[in-house]
């Protein structure tokens, strides 16, 4: 399995939950190299420098996976990136990071690995966000971003369904890691209260759910997006 954006908050706890369901996996992180470091002896998963932006980069961490493993069952394409601010604010800089991150990366990493995938018959998870479902006032480049993987998922699942490989997205609500740093508990306690469950998604919870997605349980199911938001987007 590889995990994209594995160092840190929803993606380093999937490399974690993979891990100690038996998965082998591999992830690759850009700069938090302590925190990849620390992960992979916690966990036995092998971590790889990548900037999933970068065509020669993805190429040489798919070479790795290719010698580290005999085969490739799973990609998980978590790597992303956000801005938050008024559009008409927004520096072109920005946009080109967003788009480049979170579409191009994914691209990128699904290029390169479906020859792999087409032999084992394997899946490929989209990491999406309820807001590329309903859109977010000052988080429409994100948002974009965002629907674009779940139509993404959609297409390529038609085009590599006779192969045998099942394509599908993740859309999480508000995640509690550290990605959220920037929120007050005010805010926190706000978006709680406007999810019909009562809380925020859990990086647990999106981790249950690409496990079904990638388990024999999800074998018919391909070219969806799953909502993992505790109802908010009703």
């Amino acid at each position: 399995m590889i995990i994209t954006g594995g160092a840190r908050g929803i993606g380093a706890h999937m490399v974690r939950h993979f891990s100690a369901q038996g998965w082998r996996v591999l992830f690759c992180y850009q700069q938090s190299r302590e925190a990849a470091e620390t992960l992979a002896r916690e966990t036995g998963a092998i971590a790889v420098a990548c900037d999933v932006r970068r065509e020669e980069q993805v190429r040489a961490m798919m070479a790795q996976t290719a010698a580290e493993f005999r085969h490739i069952d799973a990609l998980i394409c978590n790597a992303g990136a956000a801005w938050s601010g008024l559009l008409e604010e927004m520096p072109a800089a920005e946009y080109d990071r967003l788009a480049d991150t979170n579409q191009r990366g994914a691209f990128l990493c699904i290029r390169e690995a479906l020859p792999r995938l087409r032999a084992s018959k394997g899946s490929i998870l989209l990491m999406s966000s309820m807001w590329g479902q309903v859109g977010a006032s000052c988080e429409a480049a994100y948002s974009a971003t965002k629907a674009a993987l779940q139509c993404m998922a959609r297409s390529l699942a038609k085009e590599v369904g006779p192969s045998g490989v099942r394509v599908n997205c993740i859309a999480p609500g508000p995640v509690d890691t550290d990605m959220m740093a920037c929120y007050t508990e005010a805010d926190k306690q706000a978006l709680a209260a406007e999810t019909p469950l009562g809380r925020l998604c859990t990086a647990q919870d999106v981790a249950e759910a690409a496990d079904f997605l990638l388990s024999e349980k999800a074998a018919f199911i391909t070219g969806q997006t799953l909502l993992v938001d505790g109802g908010f987007t009703l």
